[in-house]
């Protein structure tokens, strides 16, 4: 693959401004999608709502539009005259101020649009945000470049469940929206003071010109191993989504703990956990990974597999310290493939195919994952509850700990098809 762009290749402190930037950003990102999560109970006391309901507010609605927006977003991004530091300043400033008008629904109807108003602000948010990372860091470091930026998500999942289940116990749900949009809106105006695109796709534009979108698809999809690490991280996706929206729950309606209780233990120790998991998981791909490419999707696989047996243990518990305590392991686990997949995503195409390639990816995740976990776990509990009533969340997450062994086997193929894959230098 190319090397980075000496734009960016030959400033380090330039490069290291950019990360930090980028994770701000997806703190914010994450922070905004996910505070839904610690709230939904509340909600659906509020306005009266089921539980497949809440697995459409929580997922489905967002995910729609969040997925099918984000491959046409990174092919604009991929244009050679594409400003993606701009790109990424008005997605936050539109998905933060769509936080803002959740807080300010008055039935399900009302709260879904604007949902559905998140999702349409952060789908410019990654693909721009990851094309700029692959310019910027060489191919070996790129996996641990990727995991930095996706600690974001659990830094923005932990803040969104503390401060989010903090400020439902003293204000309510309301006013958590409005209080955690702010931050967003205020970043999106500094962002372009902060963050500059090098314009790689100038330096690139009469090498690497842009093929059309159907094509471009065809040549990634044709890649094998680029489909396996797909259907790898969409499934995972499926399954942490859904865990994270009725872990959530279950802590509340068997626990019997409230809003802040749950998001200021459970945040923590899933938001450490994912931390760790991630920064881990790039760490070991890039090191690895230089002795031999299969290694780079090995932690994934592994640590998939091994997360399965101690989830459920986790889901068996009958106290809440207990069902904690048995969560940091697999959470930590379950979080090896971010940066693995997403490197492989850009270092398996071409370089002007990147940020369609992380849509995909995206997409999958989003729509399998955050549109359907959600959704799937709550139509199960409303299924189960004629014949488990109160256990009915407890019994879908039983089947959710099992079901991780299946993106462990989609991670364990595509390593064992790197090598053959991976496009020449």
């Amino acid at each position: 693959m190319a090397s980075a762009p000496k734009a960016l290749s030959g400033t380090t402190a330039g490069v290291r401004q950019m990360m930090w930037v980028l994770l701000l950003v997806y703190i914010l990102n994450f922070l905004d999608r996910q505070i839904v999560n610690i709230l939904a109970e509340e909600i659906s006391r509020d306005l009266h709502l089921s539980d497949t309901q809440i697995g459409l507010m929580t997922g489905l609605a967002f995910a729609l539009f969040y997925t099918f927006l984000g491959i046409p977003i990174a092919r604009y991004v991929d244009r050679p005259a594409t400003n993606r530091a701009h790109v990424i300043a008005l997605s936050l400033g539109l998905w933060s101020a769509m936080t803002a008008v959740c807080g300010m629904a008055q039935n399900f109807v009302q709260l879904l649009l604007a949902r559905i108003g998140v999702g349409v602000g952060e789908a410019g948010c990654t693909p721009a945000a990851h094309s700029l990372i692959t310019d910027a860091v060489p191919p070996e470091k790129r996996a641990s470049a990727m995991a930095f930026y996706g600690m974001g998500i659990s830094i923005g999942g932990l803040i969104g469940m503390v401060v989010g289940g903090v400020l439902n116990d003293i204000y309510g749900w309301r006013q958590a929206f409005l209080a955690v949009s702010v931050p967003g809106i205020l970043f999106a105006l500094a962002l372009p003071m902060l963050l500059r695109d090098p314009g790689r796709h100038a330096l690139r534009a009469e090498a690497a010109p842009v093929a059309p979108l159907a094509a471009t698809l065809r040549d990634i999809l044709a890649n094998r191993s680029f489909v396996l690490v797909l259907l790898g991280a969409s499934f995972t996706a499926f399954l942490s989504y859904g865990k994270a929206v009725w872990v959530v729950i279950l802590f509340q309606r068997d626990f019997g703990l409230s809003a802040g209780q749950t998001g200021l233990w459970l945040g923590i120790i899933s938001g450490l956990a994912g931390m760790l998991g991630t920064w881990l998981g790039g760490a070991l791909a890039d090191r690895f990974g230089q002795k031999d490419k299969k290694y780079i999707l090995w932690a994934p696989a592994l640590g998939m597999t091994l997360a399965a047996p101690i989830l459920f243990a986790a889901y068996v518990a009958r106290d809440w310290q207990g069902a904690l305590a048995l969560l940091i392991v697999p959470t930590a686990l379950n979080y090896f493939y971010y940066g693995p997949s997403y490197a492989l995503a850009q270092q398996l195409v071409k370089t002007n195919q990147r940020a369609v390639a992380t849509s995909l990816v995206v997409f999958g995740q989003n729509l399998i994952g955050l549109g359907l976990g959600p959704l799937f776990f709550g139509l199960l509990s409303d299924m189960f509850k004629p014949v488990a009533g109160a256990e009915s969340v407890r019994w879908v997450l039983y089947g959710a700990a099992w079901l991780g062994l299946l993106p462990a086997f989609f991670f364990w193929r595509a390593s064992k098809r790197l090598t053959r894959d991976w496009p020449a230098s």
